[in-house]
């Protein structure tokens, strides 16, 4: 593992909710207040007919709705925008889509051979199986699948993605999210990686690994990556398979949690199924859920509009500027407040050996230890599963037994003391953070 992993705090700016490029220099504002080092845009590429961000017809040209009325070239804008991110202190990534072209995209109609055909010959749609119900297949008829099997014509897809990823590092580029990146070849990836790296010394790959087996996960191991995704969202802070997951795959490479994605329902609908809808009770919640997000893993993403307790959830093709909510709330100050946290304390910026105990109040509160692999620093992570009720544990017992003592890290009790024998309160859904070392 490496330096260019640590520290990995996301902010997304979807496209279609942003608006034009040229109009997204106060987001960047708000991001660098809240102290993310990154914002991660979706697709700005021309789409093919579906419109969908992710149905890509030509890399070299922008979204209308990204362009705007903007004269300006596709790399002036492009270029503009990461300059003003750099001048805030934050690195700019983009997505990176090799699985598939739109089904009506430039390379489709200039390099058809690249292509998987049906015995007709007409193109292959690409499909997922959801991971939960085999019978469950999804086609996505507006795209079309790259074959990336082991054939001549690989070498020239190959060089076309490197290409197209060392010219968005020239242009300010820091960072690529690889959509779907277990569904192509480890093989593949690792050329297009080094491009990435020899244009720009620390340029960063995550792998999206949403909706992925196990052993797909697994093959990505020699891939090169970065940074992984990981379910810690999905997690009722009770059964096992987080941390086994977190286990298995920190040899991989550091992973992102995240309380909501693009790719997901808004955290306040998922609430809301459950019964949850007082304001109040929603905002403990969202403030537990950044919070735990931020200190599970090496890396934390959230998308715009997760500030506010907005409830539209994004779309690859509908979404618009007008889509924009009035707030349900403000956590800006909160979320700047827990990523400087993370900032300062290093064991919550690299993935190391993490075990669970549960403890106080009949399990309703987690208690997580996790240390440096190395290192003398562990961070103690104390979490109130109940969101309607407080929880108190009166002693933390079955620490190792080097860990004794040490501070508060918190936002907003930060500096206190902390010691095993101490009872730890919490208010409703509240995480508190020690550390030490």
């Amino acid at each position: 593992m490496t330096n260019r992993s640590h520290g990995v705090r996301i902010y997304n700016l979807f496209p279609l909710l942003a608006g034009p490029i040229e109009s997204w220099t106060p987001h960047l504002d708000r991001i660098a207040a809240m102290a993310f080092n990154w914002v991660y845009v979706n697709p700005l590429h021309l789409p093919g007919a579906s419109g969908s961000l992710y149905s890509v017809k030509d890399y070299y040209r922008f979204h209308p709705l990204v362009q705007g009325d903007s004269k300006k070239s596709a790399d002036e804008l492009l270029a503009e925008f990461t300059a003003a991110a750099a001048d805030r202190g934050i690195k700019v990534m983009m997505d990176l889509v090799l699985n598939h072209t739109g089904i009506d995209s430039v390379p489709t109609e200039s390099h058809p051979e690249w292509f998987v055909r049906n015995h007709d010959g007409s193109l292959v749609s690409p499909s997922a199986i959801d991971p939960a119900d085999a019978r469950k297949r999804t086609v996505w008829s507006d795209l079309a699948e790259i074959d990336y099997s082991d054939r001549p014509e690989r070498a020239a897809v190959v060089g076309y993605f490197a290409n197209l990823v060392d010219h968005a590092v020239r242009l300010g580029v820091r960072g690529f999210r690889c959509d779907a990146a277990y569904k192509v070849p480890a093989v593949v990836w690792q050329p297009i990686i080094a491009a990435g790296r020899e244009a720009a010394d620390g340029t960063v790959f995550l792998a999206e690994t949403l909706g992925a087996r196990l052993e797909e996960v697994d093959g990505l191991r020699d891939a090169g990556f970065d940074l992984i995704y990981n379910s810690a969202k999905w997690w009722d802070f009770r059964e096992g398979w987080l941390l086994e997951q977190y286990d298995r795959f920190r040899s991989i490479a550091p992973s992102v949690a995240f309380p909501e994605t693009h790719d997901t329902a808004r955290l306040i609908a998922d609430l809301r199924d459950t019964g949850i809808g007082a304001k109040k009770a929603v905002e403990l919640r969202y403030r537990r859920a950044w919070m735990f997000s931020s200190v599970f893993s090496a890396g934390v993403m959230m998308p715009v509009g997760f500030e506010f307790g907005f409830k539209r959830r994004l779309h690859v093709v509908e979404t618009r500027p007008e889509h924009w909510e009035k707030p349900a709330f403000d956590l800006t100050q909160f979320i700047g407040e827990v990523n400087r946290m993370k900032a300062d304390v290093p064991a919550l910026n690299e993935e190391s050996p993490q075990r669970a105990v549960h403890l106080g109040d009949g399990g309703r509160v987690l208690v997580l230890l996790r240390r440096r692999d190395g290192a003398g620093d562990w961070v103690v992570t104390v979490v109130n599963i109940d969101g309607d009720a407080p929880a108190t544990v009166h002693r933390l017992e079955y620490l190792e037994g080097d860990i004794r003592e040490g501070r508060e890290v918190t936002p907003g009790r930060a500096g206190g003391p902390f010691h095993v024998d101490h009872a730890v309160d919490l208010a409703p859904a509240e995480v508190r953070v020690f550390a030490g070392g």
